[in-house]
């Protein structure tokens, strides 16, 4: 379930846990892109954990087992770091945001990428059927959004039952800024200026110490390489280098 990646040991070492999107994984989100070796390059420690449904982690084809994916990533994280920062990237943006809400004690710095102010909306099932259609080769030739969803979905060693259970989980209610406005964590909302989750002003406004980071000429699915996404991730990240 855990890839862990030791960088250099410095007195109060947090590690990072890099948590993948819907379809991805450590290894093919964080750690193809190099993004684990530059954190471990500037001291700190790595922790990558595949979401329930992805990489090396189970993947049942229940829709249920998907219902509280933010207890099951609380669960995972390892019982002997107390605190730990993480870089989450659209599903598991969305699944540390509830993580947060429900220990903020758990987390010290938290960059939520690839999610924006859709999470004070109600969700609308259209998406996640387009999404549905796209994998099971029913979605419409021009439904462009159905066939990036689709493109990312084959990527080698995913499970498509697993990603569609995932897409008819049960609905969460959406957030309120009250379920934010107590959090004191210091969080970083990334963004692409040509993602469809965009904007996100007010999300990153909700939070006492949070801050924004636009990208520009970015989408969602290239969010994680992006060098713009990087370079902010690395500026928010304090380097633990001795």
């Amino acid at each position: 379930m855990q890839d862990y990646r030791v960088g250099m040991a410095t007195s109060g070492n947090i590690p990072v846990v890099l948590v993948h999107g819907w379809g991805g994984s450590f290894n093919n989100t964080w750690h193809k892109p190099g993004i684990d070796a530059l954190l471990i390059d500037g001291g700190r420690r790595v922790i990558g954990l595949d979401l329930l449904g992805h990489g090396s982690s189970d993947k049942p084809h229940d829709p249920l087992a998907y219902s509280n994916l933010h207890e099951w990533f609380l669960g995972a994280l390892p019982a002997d770091e107390p605190v730990v920062d993480v870089v989450a990237f659209s599903l598991g943006a969305l699944t540390v945001l509830r993580a947060l809400i429900a220990a903020p004690h758990r987390f010290g710095r938290v960059v939520l990428a690839g999610i924006g102010d859709g999470v004070f909306e109600p969700h609308d099932p259209t998406a996640s059927k387009q999404i549905v259609a796209a994998l099971q080769g029913t979605a419409p030739p021009d439904d462009n959004i159905a066939r990036l969803f689709g493109q990312y979905a084959a990527q080698p060693g995913n499970d498509v039952g697993a990603l569609i259970a995932i897409m008819q989980r049960p609905e969460s209610q959406p957030l309120q800024v009250q379920d934010l406005s107590t959090i004191n964590n210091n969080v970083l909302v990334a963004i692409g200026d040509k993602d469809f989750a965009a904007p996100a002003t007010r999300l990153a406004q909700s939070f006492p110490n949070g801050s924004l980071a636009i990208l520009k000429n970015t989408d969602h699915f290239a969010t994680p390489g992006a060098f713009s996404f990087i370079d902010a991730l690395l500026d928010f990240l304090p380097s633990e280098k001795l």
